[in-house]
């Protein structure tokens, strides 16, 4: 079974060696929590063998609290990662465990926006109450989420020796991956207006992005300006700071874009992931198809 001592060699170790970060980490232990839990309610011992009898239970048990199915399976995964390591490593006795597999979870279809609301959205910040260069700072970020597909974390990530922008950044992503991403004109003019009336000058390992108290951005503050601009607005509830992340790869997925180069421009590690964005275009294909074909013109 899960010990305390166990789980916390686990998550050191994919901390070391798979630099996940520490959102990631907690999702993690609350996965091995949620099945120690069970495992206590029902009244097995401590020292009990997994079986498929207590996985399937547990499953069971997850699906009566209506638990997402992507939920499930990623508690599944860590189940199985954590066995997999305290078997490597001697930890515990942990026999084959094969048959260990979550419900396959549905397909996700990323959710973007519109050109013209993203083009409204960014309007929409230096219409708002709120000093100036806040504003710009806004601006700035969004830019970065909308302009350069950047996550919202390695957008805040961003150090003030970053500043002024080229025509490449460098950025540090998901497992410490490394990769370059072009910057648009209007970026590095979006941060370079911020920088001109920021009012907070930390050096230049301060983060470039700073809140109205000098301290570095939070994600949470993004978050909030993107739920007062949908609401400002009347967008739908799927825009959100990553949504943004999305519409970057839709649009040039849309027009024209390489879909190996959107890969590494997202930082993605398997075109799988990127091939979800094809399904989004479905309806900018069946428009094309309409428009050009001579039969659609009957």
């Amino acid at each position: 079974m899960i010990t305390a001592s166990h789980q916390t060699a686990w998550l050191r170790w994919l901390a070391s060696e798979k630099r996940y970060g520490q959102n990631t980490l907690d999702a993690y232990k609350r996965d091995l929590d949620d099945f120690s839990r069970y495992v206590t309610s029902i009244g097995i011992a401590s020292d009990t063998p997994l079986s498929r009898q207590l996985f399937r239970g547990w499953l069971a048990h997850m699906a009566a609290r209506q638990l997402a199915r992507t939920t499930i399976a990623r508690r599944v995964s860590s189940l199985r990662s954590f066995y997999r390591f305290c078997g490597q490593n001697q930890l515990l006795d942990v026999p084959d465990l094969g048959w260990l597999h979550a419900p396959q979870p549905p397909r996700a279809v990323p959710k973007s926006i519109s050109t013209d609301d993203a083009r409204e959205l960014l309007q929409a910040i230096f219409n708002r109450r709120g000093a100036d260069w806040t504003k710009k700072r806004d601006f700035a970020v969004l830019m970065l989420l909308y302009g350069a597909g950047l996550r919202i974390s390695e957008a805040l990530g961003l150090f003030r020796k970053d500043a002024p922008l080229g025509e490449w950044l460098s950025i540090t992503g998901k497992g410490g991956k490394m990769r370059d991403v072009p910057v648009l004109k209007a970026i590095s003019e979006a941060v370079d207006d911020y920088l001109g009336e920021c009012p907070f000058d930390g050096g230049p390992d301060a983060a470039l992005f700073l809140s109205s108290r000098g301290k570095p951005l939070g994600a949470r503050a993004v978050q909030r300006l993107l739920e007062g601009l949908r609401f400002e607005l009347d967008l739908p509830a799927h825009v959100t700071p990553h949504s943004l992340r999305h519409t970057f790869a839709t649009h040039l997925l849309s027009n024209g874009g390489d879909l190996r180069a959107i890969q590494e421009l997202l930082g993605h590690a398997s075109l799988s992931t990127t091939q979800r964005y094809t399904h989004v275009d479905e309806s900018h294909l069946i428009q094309i198809h309409r428009d050009t074909h001579p039969r659609a013109r009957r």
